[in-house]
């Protein structure tokens, strides 16, 4: 059986391996990536799967914010990528990971965003774009793919960026 564990007990090329196989090695070029470059990951809401020493799956979150064209800044957190090794997909393990990430945020009263599947993530996790029409992002997306979740997620026009400093 997989065990979830925490994503530090994981060595980075193994994450970035399995990142690899799941996505593709041109997957540096996403939006996603250029709002994560330079960011550590948030451990406390990072996880990996692993079962007999083999890295099955992982998810991240990572610190972001929207600063708002009116000049207010909310903290948000940036879940994804969430992988799952290619010979075990379809088999829930993502959406464990995806669970456990968004327990651990909410116990923190987090307020949480990704770029995904609406159906999937909205069906499963409560995420909806009902609140991101006018955000901004550093590269393209499907507005319907902008997705968010949370009591204090903002909903007016801004921009989205990274959140150096700060803990999650």
């Amino acid at each position: 059986m997989a065990e979830l564990v925490a994503i530090e007990t994981v060595a980075a090329a193994e994450v970035e391996a399995l990142l690899d196989r799941a996505f593709g090695p041109d997957r540096h070029a996403r939006t996603a990536y250029r709002l994560r470059a330079g960011l550590a990951p948030l451990g406390e809401l990072s996880f990996a799967l692993t079962e007999s020493g083999t890295l099955l799956g992982t998810i991240q979150c990572w610190p972001v914010r929207f600063i708002g064209d009116d000049g207010d800044e909310v903290p948000l957190v940036l879940v994804g990528p969430v992988a799952v090794a290619p010979e075990r997909q379809q088999g829930g393990l993502g959406r464990r990971l995806t669970a456990a990430a968004l327990a651990a945020a909410e116990s923190r009263g987090l307020d949480l965003m990704l770029i995904g599947d609406p159906e999937y993530y909205g069906r499963f996790f409560g995420f909806s774009a009902a609140a991101t029409a006018h955000w901004r992002l550093p590269g393209p997306v499907e507005r319907h793919r902008l997705l968010a979740r949370g009591d204090g997620v903002p909903r007016g026009a801004g921009e989205i960026a990274p959140r150096v400093t700060a803990a999650a």
